[in-house]
Protein backbone atom coordinates (compact mmCIF):
# COMPACT_ATOMS: atom_id res chain seq x y z
CA UNK A 1 0.00 0.00 0.00
CA UNK A 2 0.97 3.77 -0.42
CA UNK A 3 -0.46 6.61 0.61
CA UNK A 4 -0.01 10.04 -1.32
CA UNK A 5 -0.47 12.99 -0.05
CA UNK A 6 -2.19 15.86 -1.63
CA UNK A 7 -3.14 18.97 0.79
CA UNK A 8 -4.88 19.41 3.81
CA UNK A 9 -7.51 16.17 4.31
CA UNK A 10 -7.06 14.95 0.34
CA UNK A 11 -5.33 11.61 -0.40
CA UNK A 12 -4.70 8.93 -1.99
CA UNK A 13 -4.93 5.11 -1.08
CA UNK A 14 -3.12 2.81 -3.62
CA UNK A 15 -3.68 -0.59 -3.05
CA UNK A 16 -4.59 -3.61 -4.96
CA UNK A 17 -3.95 -1.20 -7.88
CA UNK A 18 -6.76 0.66 -7.25
CA UNK A 19 -6.27 4.30 -6.19
CA UNK A 20 -8.87 5.54 -3.37
CA UNK A 21 -9.48 9.14 -2.95
CA UNK A 22 -10.33 10.49 -0.23
CA UNK A 23 -11.69 14.27 0.40
CA UNK A 24 -11.02 15.43 -2.49
CA UNK A 25 -10.46 19.43 -1.84
CA UNK A 26 -9.09 20.71 -5.34
CA UNK A 27 -9.23 24.71 -5.92
CA UNK A 28 -6.97 26.80 -6.50
CA UNK A 29 -4.89 28.64 -3.50
CA UNK A 30 -7.50 31.68 -2.57
CA UNK A 31 -10.25 29.71 -4.12
CA UNK A 32 -12.54 30.22 -1.02
CA UNK A 33 -13.04 32.78 1.53
CA UNK A 34 -11.53 32.84 5.07
CA UNK A 35 -12.95 30.55 8.11
CA UNK A 36 -12.12 32.72 10.41
CA UNK A 37 -11.38 36.38 10.61
CA UNK A 38 -10.33 37.12 14.23
CA UNK A 39 -8.74 34.40 15.71
CA UNK A 40 -6.28 33.78 12.63
CA UNK A 41 -5.62 36.15 10.05
CA UNK A 42 -8.55 36.57 7.46
CA UNK A 43 -6.38 35.00 4.35
CA UNK A 44 -8.42 33.09 1.68
CA UNK A 45 -8.39 29.33 1.68
CA UNK A 46 -6.61 27.16 0.87
CA UNK A 47 -4.04 29.51 1.68
CA UNK A 48 -1.18 26.82 -0.01
CA UNK A 49 -1.61 25.86 -3.63
CA UNK A 50 -1.74 21.93 -4.77
CA UNK A 51 1.09 20.32 -5.43
CA UNK A 52 3.24 20.03 -8.59
CA UNK A 53 2.26 16.05 -9.34
CA UNK A 54 -1.22 16.09 -7.32
CA UNK A 55 -2.49 15.62 -11.59
CA UNK A 56 -0.75 12.58 -12.41
CA UNK A 57 -2.17 11.07 -8.79
CA UNK A 58 -5.53 11.83 -9.87
CA UNK A 59 -5.65 10.64 -13.03
CA UNK A 60 -5.40 7.41 -11.63
CA UNK A 61 -8.03 7.84 -8.87
CA UNK A 62 -10.85 4.81 -9.48
CA UNK A 63 -12.26 5.37 -6.42
CA UNK A 64 -13.78 8.30 -3.44
CA UNK A 65 -14.31 8.10 0.10
CA UNK A 66 -16.28 11.81 1.49
CA UNK A 67 -16.30 12.01 4.95
CA UNK A 68 -18.92 14.66 5.36
CA UNK A 69 -19.97 17.98 3.06
CA UNK A 70 -17.51 20.85 4.22
CA UNK A 71 -15.66 22.62 1.44
CA UNK A 72 -12.49 21.71 2.58
CA UNK A 73 -13.19 18.35 2.16
CA UNK A 74 -15.06 18.85 -0.78
CA UNK A 75 -15.62 21.76 -2.66
CA UNK A 76 -17.13 22.43 -6.30
CA UNK A 77 -13.83 21.65 -8.30
CA UNK A 78 -13.51 18.62 -6.25
CA UNK A 79 -17.01 17.66 -7.34
CA UNK A 80 -16.56 18.60 -10.88
CA UNK A 81 -13.61 16.35 -10.97
CA UNK A 82 -15.69 13.60 -9.76
CA UNK A 83 -18.81 14.03 -11.98
CA UNK A 84 -16.67 14.34 -15.39
CA UNK A 85 -14.52 10.94 -14.84
CA UNK A 86 -18.02 9.05 -13.60
CA UNK A 87 -15.61 7.97 -10.32
CA UNK A 88 -17.54 5.33 -7.64
CA UNK A 89 -18.05 7.49 -4.34
CA UNK A 90 -18.54 6.04 -0.81
CA UNK A 91 -20.55 8.31 1.48
CA UNK A 92 -22.34 8.53 4.80
CA UNK A 93 -26.27 7.36 3.85
CA UNK A 94 -26.70 10.98 5.44
CA UNK A 95 -25.07 12.90 2.63
CA UNK A 96 -26.14 10.78 -0.38
CA UNK A 97 -29.35 13.03 -1.32
CA UNK A 98 -26.94 16.42 -1.18
CA UNK A 99 -24.16 14.26 -3.53
CA UNK A 100 -26.41 12.85 -6.20
CA UNK A 101 -28.22 16.82 -6.50
CA UNK A 102 -24.93 17.50 -7.40
CA UNK A 103 -24.71 14.97 -10.01
CA UNK A 104 -21.78 12.21 -8.17
CA UNK A 105 -22.17 8.57 -8.38
CA UNK A 106 -22.96 7.06 -5.46
CA UNK A 107 -21.38 3.84 -5.45
CA UNK A 108 -22.39 3.20 -1.62
CA UNK A 109 -23.20 4.65 1.30
CA UNK A 110 -22.91 3.60 4.86
CA UNK A 111 -24.31 4.12 8.15
CA UNK A 112 -22.48 4.43 11.32
CA UNK A 113 -21.26 1.00 12.62
CA UNK A 114 -22.43 -0.70 9.08
CA UNK A 115 -19.84 -3.29 7.51
CA UNK A 116 -19.75 -3.57 3.86
CA UNK A 117 -18.32 -5.63 1.26
CA UNK A 118 -15.54 -2.78 -0.74
CA UNK A 119 -13.30 -3.94 -3.59
CA UNK A 120 -12.86 -7.59 -2.22
CA UNK A 121 -12.40 -6.49 1.42
CA UNK A 122 -14.57 -4.55 3.64
CA UNK A 123 -15.27 -1.05 5.08
CA UNK A 124 -17.26 0.09 7.91
CA UNK A 125 -18.30 3.51 8.92
CA UNK A 126 -17.00 5.34 12.09
CA UNK A 127 -19.24 7.51 14.12
CA UNK A 128 -17.37 10.99 14.40
CA UNK A 129 -17.84 14.16 16.36
CA UNK A 130 -16.73 17.06 14.72
CA UNK A 131 -15.97 19.40 17.65
CA UNK A 132 -16.33 19.96 21.30
CA UNK A 133 -19.26 21.61 22.86
CA UNK A 134 -22.13 23.13 21.35
CA UNK A 135 -20.18 23.96 18.20
CA UNK A 136 -20.11 19.99 17.19
CA UNK A 137 -23.96 20.24 16.58
CA UNK A 138 -23.18 22.74 14.38
CA UNK A 139 -20.89 21.00 12.38
CA UNK A 140 -23.40 18.56 11.17
CA UNK A 141 -23.22 14.88 10.62
CA UNK A 142 -19.06 12.76 9.79
CA UNK A 143 -18.37 9.52 8.85
CA UNK A 144 -14.98 8.07 9.54
CA UNK A 145 -14.12 4.86 7.73
CA UNK A 146 -12.16 1.04 8.71
CA UNK A 147 -11.05 -0.27 5.27
CA UNK A 148 -10.00 -3.58 5.09
CA UNK A 149 -8.75 -5.03 1.43
CA UNK A 150 -6.73 -8.34 0.89
CA UNK A 151 -3.21 -8.82 1.28
CA UNK A 152 -2.96 -4.86 2.20
CA UNK A 153 -2.93 -2.99 5.87
CA UNK A 154 -5.52 -2.14 7.53
CA UNK A 155 -6.53 1.49 7.30
CA UNK A 156 -8.62 3.67 9.64
CA UNK A 157 -9.65 7.20 8.88
CA UNK A 158 -10.94 9.17 11.79
CA UNK A 159 -12.30 12.18 9.49
CA UNK A 160 -13.12 15.75 11.21
CA UNK A 161 -13.14 14.24 14.67
CA UNK A 162 -12.76 14.99 18.69
CA UNK A 163 -11.41 11.93 20.75
CA UNK A 164 -14.62 9.97 21.58
CA UNK A 165 -15.39 6.71 22.86
CA UNK A 166 -16.07 5.21 19.03
CA UNK A 167 -12.78 6.30 17.95
CA UNK A 168 -11.06 4.59 21.10
CA UNK A 169 -13.21 1.49 20.37
CA UNK A 170 -12.65 1.18 16.66
CA UNK A 171 -8.43 1.57 17.38
CA UNK A 172 -8.41 -1.12 20.70
CA UNK A 173 -11.14 -3.54 18.79
CA UNK A 174 -9.32 -3.45 14.83
CA UNK A 175 -5.83 -2.33 16.06
CA UNK A 176 -5.65 -1.14 12.21
CA UNK A 177 -2.25 -0.86 10.80
CA UNK A 178 -2.40 3.11 9.29
CA UNK A 179 -4.98 5.64 11.61
CA UNK A 180 -5.33 9.09 10.02
CA UNK A 181 -5.49 12.23 12.21
CA UNK A 182 -6.82 15.53 11.42
CA UNK A 183 -4.46 17.27 13.56
CA UNK A 184 -4.28 21.06 12.14
CA UNK A 185 -6.97 22.04 15.78
CA UNK A 186 -9.49 23.90 13.26
CA UNK A 187 -11.15 26.44 15.24
CA UNK A 188 -13.56 29.67 14.05
CA UNK A 189 -13.78 32.76 15.46
CA UNK A 190 -16.18 31.07 18.20
CA UNK A 191 -15.99 28.23 20.05
CA UNK A 192 -14.20 25.36 20.65
CA UNK A 193 -11.44 23.35 18.68
CA UNK A 194 -13.20 21.34 15.42
CA UNK A 195 -10.88 18.84 15.88
CA UNK A 196 -8.84 17.33 18.37
CA UNK A 197 -6.96 19.41 20.68
CA UNK A 198 -3.23 18.79 21.55
CA UNK A 199 -4.36 16.17 24.32
CA UNK A 200 -6.40 14.12 22.58
CA UNK A 201 -3.78 13.98 19.40
CA UNK A 202 -1.35 13.02 21.71
CA UNK A 203 -4.04 9.92 23.42
CA UNK A 204 -4.65 9.68 19.73
CA UNK A 205 -1.19 8.70 19.17
CA UNK A 206 0.04 6.79 22.00
CA UNK A 207 -3.53 4.84 21.48
CA UNK A 208 -2.71 3.99 17.66
CA UNK A 209 -1.32 0.42 17.84
CA UNK A 210 0.90 0.98 14.73
CA UNK A 211 1.51 4.68 12.21
CA UNK A 212 -0.25 7.45 12.08
CA UNK A 213 -0.43 9.85 9.24
CA UNK A 214 -1.17 13.65 10.50
CA UNK A 215 -2.98 15.76 8.34
CA UNK A 216 -5.08 18.67 7.87
CA UNK A 217 -2.28 20.81 8.49
CA UNK A 218 -0.56 23.89 7.05
CA UNK A 219 -3.71 24.93 4.20
CA UNK A 220 -6.79 26.69 5.86
CA UNK A 221 -6.66 29.64 7.55
CA UNK A 222 -8.67 28.44 10.62
CA UNK A 223 -5.90 25.26 11.38
CA UNK A 224 -3.24 27.19 13.17
CA UNK A 225 -1.05 23.34 14.09
CA UNK A 226 2.06 23.36 11.83
CA UNK A 227 4.02 20.55 10.82
CA UNK A 228 7.06 21.86 13.08
CA UNK A 229 4.26 22.58 15.94
CA UNK A 230 3.01 19.18 15.52
CA UNK A 231 6.76 17.18 15.32
CA UNK A 232 7.99 19.22 18.45
CA UNK A 233 5.17 18.20 20.46
CA UNK A 234 5.71 14.48 19.67
CA UNK A 235 9.22 14.68 20.14
CA UNK A 236 8.73 15.88 23.85
CA UNK A 237 5.97 13.37 24.30
CA UNK A 238 8.06 10.47 23.16
CA UNK A 239 5.82 9.54 19.81
CA UNK A 240 7.53 11.04 16.89
CA UNK A 241 8.85 7.79 15.47
CA UNK A 242 5.38 6.25 14.99
CA UNK A 243 4.09 9.66 12.77
CA UNK A 244 4.21 10.21 9.46
CA UNK A 245 4.10 14.21 8.61
CA UNK A 246 4.23 14.33 5.14
CA UNK A 247 4.69 17.19 2.99
CA UNK A 248 2.07 18.42 0.37
CA UNK A 249 2.85 16.29 -2.76
CA UNK A 250 4.51 13.69 -0.54
CA UNK A 251 3.68 9.70 -0.51
CA UNK A 252 4.64 7.01 1.99
CA UNK A 253 4.52 3.09 1.89
CA UNK A 254 3.10 0.62 4.23
CA UNK A 255 3.82 -2.77 4.09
Amino acid sequence: MKIHHIRNATFVIEANEKFILVDPMLGSRGFMPPFAFLRFKAKRNPIVDLPHNYKSILDKVTHCLITHLHPDHIDSKGKQFLVKNNIPVICSIKDVKALKKDGLHIYTSLKYGQNIPFLNGNIIGVRAKHGYGFVSSLMGNVIGFYLKLPNEPSVYISADTIYTDAVADTISTFKPDLTVLAAGMAQFDFGKQLIMNFEDILKFVDRSPNKVYANHLEALNHCPTTRIKLKNLLIKNNLIEKVYIPEDGDSFHLV
